[in-house]
């Protein structure tokens, strides 16, 4: 909150909180996780093929034929030779459909997490609210998506507002909704708290009190 005797700046954090950043990071960590292991399981499947057993044979002949000096020079030991490329460890999880599966969430997951870096990116619902008693007038600003309406930028006059209202709506967490509205003439309210932007009973009481006394209104909803 930028403050003083005449002009006063709520700022609104929009998509970039640090939730935000936290639940798009492990999304993309999870995602990545999904595709490395269908990705593993696939090749996996195809290693395990005919013709793949077939390659390894005929390259565990050559390899048997090999130098053993040249292959101490690449830091290998003299079993190296002896090992069939069929004996390396694979993976449990056969690509179908398992490997398929997480393949699929893999993909969702990553496109989920690219779309929540977008709006972080563009900081979708982000902005402030000023009310400026010098010039008489209420900026409502606020980023929107790509386009036409990325920017929203609303003007209004003072002698428009006839009140603030605080509308708390208790339930769970995820139900709880505690909004600030600007009452203007003609019964438009305009929300003043961002969208999905926690805030206390204490700050929202607080917040709209100090907005009242400032705009010199009626406080409803308290």
């Amino acid at each position: 909150v930028n403050n003083n005797n005449l002009i006063r700046r709520y700022l609104i954090i929009g998509e970039r909180r640090l939730s935000n950043y936290w639940w798009a990071t492990i999304v993309l960590l999870g995602a990545i996780g999904f595709l490395l292991t269908g990705i593993t399981s696939y090749l996996n499947s195809n290693l395990a093929s005919p013709e793949f057993n077939a390659f390894s044979s005929s390259v565990n002949a050559t390899n048997t034929g090999l130098d053993v000096s040249f292959l101490k020079i690449l830091g290998e030991s003299d079993n190296y030779t002896k090992t069939s490329l069929t004996e390396i460890p694979r993976s449990q999880i056969s690509f179908f459909p398992q490997g398929l599966l997480m393949c699929f969430y893999g993909s969702l997951g990553f496109l989920l997490s690219l779309y929540w870096w977008f709006l972080i990116f563009w900081n979708v619902g982000g902005g402030f609210n000023e009310f400026n008693k010098k010039e008489g007038v209420i900026r409502i600003f606020r980023w929107g998506y790509p386009g036409q309406n990325r920017k929203i930028d609303l003007y209004y006059t003072l002698k428009d507002v006839e009140s603030i209202r605080v509308e708390l709506k208790q339930g769970g967490f995820a139900d709880s909704q505690r909004t600030i509205y600007l009452k203007l003439k003609g019964k438009k309210e305009l929300p003043l708290t961002g969208i999905g932007e926690p805030l206390t009973i204490q700050e929202i009481e607080k917040q709209a009190s100090e907005l009242a006394n400032f705009l010199q209104v009626s406080l409803e909803g308290l």
